[in-house]
């Protein structure tokens, strides 16, 4: 009885390997199936990262405005000037203002911090421009009450302390374009003040530094 072709014996000419299983040198790989491999979408991650940090900035930026906006308007006695002048000098200025709240002034900026020594102006303007506080006062303003600016400072960033000789009031707080003068260390509106104009939006540079300048007065 002849045998059936289809029963797989070998040397069979009729039987013929599966084509899922060829494989081996000289064939080509399978293909990547890209509704089932899935891959890590890079460019993806990177653009939403982007947009995220920029929103992020974007937020910061407008919630420092809002915030400054609002304290500043409620400060008592605050006095505000439109400074133009923003050139770098190498020479003294005479400002029109004492302390001074912008203008031209010296290339290199005041370091913030506490100093117990004048400071001069020129090198103070320059870090109002770079959105610091500069706090003066009295040199006889009461021991007590320089030792609470001084925490004030110490604690705040972007601010500066020292004397003033000649100042008008006990102590006087100036940002670019902002000042208040104030009675006691105390008041409300100092810390009013520093919560409206420290980096606030009247910052002609903001992002600029306020260390590697001037050391000291």
């Amino acid at each position: 009885m002849p045998k059936n072709s289809r029963s797989g014996v070998p040397g069979n000419g009729s039987s013929k390997p599966s084509a899922s299983r060829k494989s081996g040198p000289g064939r080509p790989a399978p293909r990547k199936n890209a509704l089932t491999e899935k891959q890590t979408p890079w460019g993806t991650i990177a653009f939403f990262s982007v947009i995220g940090l920029v929103a992020a900035v974007a937020i910061g930026f407008a919630f420092m405005q809002t915030r400054s906006s609002a304290d500043g308007a409620e400060i008592k006695g605050l006095v505000s000037k439109d400074e133009p002048g923003r050139e770098h000098v190498a020479t003294s200025v005479t400002y029109d203002a004492n302390p001074p709240m912008g203008g031209n002034h010296d290339p290199v900026w005041q370091n913030c911090g506490v100093y117990t020594s004048p400071l001069r102006n020129e090198n103070a303007v320059h870090s109002l421009e770079h959105g610091a506080v500069w706090i003066t006062y009295r040199p006889d303003l009461p021991k007590d009450q320089v030792v609470k600016l001084s925490a004030k400072v110490g604690a705040t960033a972007y601010t500066l302390l020292s004397p003033y000789p000649g100042l008008d009031a006990p102590i006087a707080l100036s940002a670019w374009g902002k000042q208040v003068k104030v009675q006691d260390a105390g008041d409300e509106r100092v810390d009013q003040f520093l919560r409206a104009f420290v980096r606030g939006p009247q910052t002609p540079e903001p992002g600029a530094p306020c260390t590697g300048g001037k050391a000291t007065a």
